[in-house]
């Protein structure tokens, strides 16, 4: 392996033919430099960091990402702008120009930080080292990795092996006064940022798994937590992260990075968000275990933590050592937020530093620029403030339009001139307008408490940083949009196949609360409306916090619903803020003894009463259930204390509840065609069975089908005269409503004519007919008929008729099974039936099973119970009751095979009790 260190030598195009030394600063000795590398002996490398790259286009992005975290990481601020040039031409180099992949790898020492990027270009020729060369033109396309490399670092060099090439640069690091980063003026104390007492500052630290391991003094007087209440417990269980859902930068994201600093919430014990400013510093214990440590202060506090900017804000086209900058980099800051909340947080906060402001705040256009929609503030209430809306024609005038810079030097003059600032203590106001192609994208404001602070000057500069931004927020704004409706079509798929997955009603109106809840709102309510004379119903509630329910539920039972209107949209609900503030404001005022009624402990009292309050306090919306054209629900969602919904979740929630509309009323008309059925089937089975004295009855029947309470198997066992008892159990062909149609006429038809006196052979011939008559509804019908008469001496005399019907069993006190009739030809299918009758006489002890088809063609496979496999079971139930018999043959059909019964299937014992002598 050969490096080529001689200065002013044309450097190599990219994928060469022979390769070129790279060239060294000069210097001293830089005449020793010019064939030989003198550098010094390595020295100690303190930390190292890696990555490879794909030889994609966007590869190039990410190896940026990855130099800057590194290096900001190790604490080398001040040369990771080089660092990132230099990388991003070589990395290039590579994946574009050569076409491979990039290996790039930083290491850091004490004399300063180099980074080396290999690509695998089959390059295998050593180069030879020659004369020195002028440089080429910088306008080239190829080639300028290398002459920046001269240009800007320390050391730098080319090596070479037969598999890979591998170019390496060094940064100095610049020399620093000691003790001393960075410096703000002397100011007066009145001009010093403005804190509560005593500055806390909450130190939390984050272990490799999210989860709080330290948890110091200060964080427990500001958040209210004891260390041992929140040590173990995932940081996100306690912080309001202010990001868009789907979008942006999340807490577990941020924790993971090396350095971060910015505005997010902890939620403190008594349930109120604190707004923080944080500053995040990943760390690794000797062990090489990574953690985060957490530095919060108040959000109004962050001077204590903020980063100075690093050149002069006043300037935004100012130049920095000769060199002109990026007037966007210098507004915003390298590296740019890559997030569309984060660059409108960075933007607010360094425009109000920009024009010594106490608060600034930042609005997007809607689609049709008719409102202006709250997505950034800093120094104002901006949870209150978060996606609230303005009109962009607030008044006539110049000044009371979005589209034009404004300058108030008194708002206490013009009243509501900028009702963002109502309420808020600021005196004076600057804003102005974001534009892209003369299209109004937004609109900047900056705000003081003081009267008079700003003139035309400050909105100049107000508008030259915003004509800066504007195309870059734009940007990130439309691709916000784009994730957003990929996220929000993958949640209405998710949604859809959730909702199509069941009928039941009260299991669709909880899918319906828990998609909502906390994707679009923080609590939500369905209201039900059963037909068009009832009124509206409360029928489910849900919040995000489990405790908060009940409560809400009680303030909403306890305010009229919301009218039923069709009109499609969300519209605004204020009846339950109002309520929880009237509930609230009566419990304090009981609790102080204002309103003549004992005096109550504050802390039992008003506990629960402003809770409720803060949590329905904020914007309340109404979507309409329609579906087939008819208002059956409502579906409400709401936001907590001054909080409010932006427009795209609006409309996702309305696609939702369409969606959840066609379902609910979906499973409504399921379950009244089920209850019809259900009580149509149930008329069809015969009313409980009488007791028969002298002998024991058991019936088993499983009707085939889901929902399906009788099929075309039935059973009757009734009174017929004189002691005498009918019975019978049949099968219809077929399952499901048609065959219980005819199940129905046999059962009816088989009372009615025994019950006149014919014999069994003339009671099922007649039922023959009357099948028969049924036309092209007919079935054919296989019945098991008999009448049975109990005897003095403890035996039971039957008459059977078995018209196609598998046939009884009977077993005997031995054990022994036989059959007890002959097979005879089945109804609904011939005229003229020559039926008879055969008698049987039960002796005490003795055992009759009748069954349907269902039982004995119960399959596994090739294999089927059969006659003689329910023979061979009925042979084991010597000795058990009637019903102990049916319950043990159920039991061997349902072992038999493993899938469920495609037949239905009658069971019907009857057993003569032994007769026990004294």
């Amino acid at each position: 392996m050969t490096t080529g260190l001689i200065p002013g030598e044309q450097p190599p195009e990219p994928g060469p033919t022979g390769a070129r030394p790279p060239h060294q600063r000069s210097g001293p000795d830089d005449r020793a430099a010019q064939h030989v590398d003198d550098r010094p002996r390595s020295p100690v490398i303190t930390a190292r960091a890696a990555a490879s790259f794909e030889p994609v286009g966007r590869s190039v992005a990410t190896a940026r990402s990855f130099v800057r975290d590194t290096l900001q990481g190790w604490g080398f601020a001040d040369i990771v702008d080089d660092a990132v040039v230099l990388t991003s031409e070589l990395v290039t180099n590579a994946v574009v120009h050569a076409g491979t992949h990039a290996d790039v790898l930083c290491l850091r020492s004490e004399d300063g930080v180099r980074v080396e990027v290999a690509d695998r270009y089959p390059e295998r020729e050593i180069p030879l080292q020659g004369p020195a060369v002028t440089m080429g033109n910088l306008d080239r396309e190829g080639g300028r990795g290398l002459q920046l490399c001269a240009a800007l670092a320390s050391r730098w060099g080319v090596e070479y092996a037969p598999t890979h090439k591998n170019v390496w640069f060094q940064l100095a690091l610049p020399e620093r006064p000691v003790g001393t980063r960075t410096a703000g003026p002397a100011l007066p104390a009145h001009l010093l940022p403005l804190a509560d007492g005593r500055v806390r500052v909450a130190v939390v630290q984050i272990d490799r798994a999210g989860t709080v391991t330290a948890w110091n003094e200060d964080a427990e007087d500001l958040f209210g937590y004891a260390a041992d209440q929140v040590t173990g417990k995932p940081l996100t269980d306690l912080a309001a992260w202010p990001h868009t859902p789907g979008t942006g930068t999340g807490v577990a994201e941020a924790l993971r990075l090396s350095r971060w600093e910015g505005s997010y919430g902890i939620r403190a014990a008594n349930g109120r968000v604190i707004p923080v400013y944080a500053s995040h510093l990943r760390v690794r214990d000797t062990g090489g275990e990574p953690s985060t440590v957490c530095l919060l202060v108040r959000d109004h506090e962050r001077a204590v933590l903020q980063t100075p900017l690093r050149t002069p804000a006043s300037d935004p086209a100012g130049s920095v050592d000769g060199q002109n900058t990026d007037p966007f980099e210098t507004f915003i800051g390298s590296p740019a937020p890559d997030d569309l909340d984060g660059l409108l947080q960075r933007t607010v906060e360094r425009a109000r530093d920009m024009l010594d402001g106490d608060s600034a705040f930042l609005l997007l256009a809607t689609d049709d620029e008719t409102e202006l929609e709250v997505r950034a503030s800093t120094g104002l209430p901006s949870a209150r403030q978060r996606f609230a809306r303005v009109p962009v024609e607030a008044g006539p005038g110049r000044y009371g339009s979005a589209r034009m810079p404004a300058v108030h030097e008194d708002l206490t003059a013009v009243p509501g001139a900028v009702p963002l600032l109502n309420s808020t203590g600021m005196r004076s106001v600057v804003t102005v307008p974001l534009k892209v192609e003369g299209r109004l994208t937004g609109s900047l404001g900056v705000a003081a408490e003081g009267p008079g602070r700003y003139s035309n000057e400050e909105a100049l500069r107000l508008q030259f940083a915003a004509d800066r931004i504007a195309l870059a927020v734009e940007s990130a704004r439309l691709g916000e949009l784009e994730r957003l409706r990929r996220g929000s079509l993958s949640f209405l798929v998710e949604a859809s196949d959730l909702l199509a997955g069941t009928l039941d009603r009260d299991q669709t109106l909880a899918l319906m609360a828990q998609m909502t809840v906390p994707t679009l709102a923080t609590w939500c309510a369905v209201y039900t409306i059963a037909d068009q004379a009832s009124d509206p119903y409360l029928s489910y509630v849900l919040h995000e916090d489990e405790e908060l329910i009940d409560g809400i539920k009680s303030l909403l039972s306890k305010i009229p619903p919301p009218d039923p209107v069709p009109t499609p949209g969300a519209r605004v609900w204020s009846a339950p803020a109002e309520a929880a503030h009237q509930a609230a404001l009566r419990t304090s005022m009981r609790s102080l003894g204002l309103s003549g009624g004992p005096i109550h402990q504050i802390s039992s009292s008003m506990g629960p009463a402003l809770t409720v309050a803060t949590a329905v306090g904020g914007e309340t919306v109404v979507l309409p259930l329609v579906a087939r054209n008819r208002v059956i629900g409502m579906l409400t969602l709401g936001k907590p204390t001054d909080d409010h919904f932006r427009q795209e979740i609006l409309e996702l929630a309305e696609d939702l509840s369409r969606r959840a509309a066609l379902a609910l009323d979906n499973a409504r008309l399921y379950s009244e065609r089920t209850a019809i059925s259900q009580s149509l089937q149930r008329s069809l089975l015969p009313p409980e069975l009488p007791a028969v004295g002298g002998v024991e009855v058991e019936v088993i029947y499983r009707a085939a089908g889901e929902g399906n309470e009788v099929g075309g198997d039935f059973y009757d066992l009734f009174p017929i005269s004189d002691g005498a008892y009918g019975f019978a159990i049949g099968d219809v062909c077929g399952t499901g409503p048609n065959a219980a149609a005819v199940t129905g006429l046999a059962r009816h038809a088989l009372r009615l004519l025994a019950r006149e006196g014919l014999s069994g052979p003339a009671v099922l011939e007649r039922l023959n007919s009357a099948i028969l008559d049924e036309g092209a509804r007919s079935r054919f019908l296989t019945l098991l008929y008999g009448e049975m008469r109990p005897q003095e001496d403890g035996s039971a005399e039957l008459k059977v008729v078995c018209a196609g019907h598998p046939l009884p069993l009977r077993l005997r006190q031995d054990g022994t099974v036989e059959a007890a009739a002959e097979p005879q030809p089945l109804l609904g299918v011939m005229d003229d039936l020559e039926l008879y009758e055969q008698h049987v006489t039960l002796d005490p002890g003795d055992v009759l099973l009748c069954v349907t088809d269902g039982v004995t063609e119960r399959r596994e496979g090739t294999r089927m119970l059969g006659d003689d496999g329910l023979a061979d079971v009925l042979t084991t139930c010597t000795g058990l009751t009637a019903g102990a018999v049916a319950a043990r043959i159920m039991r061997a059909v349902e072992r038999f095979a493993s899938d469920a019964p495609s037949d239905d299937m009658a069971i019907l014992a009857m057993r003569v009790p032994e007769v026990h002598k004294d």
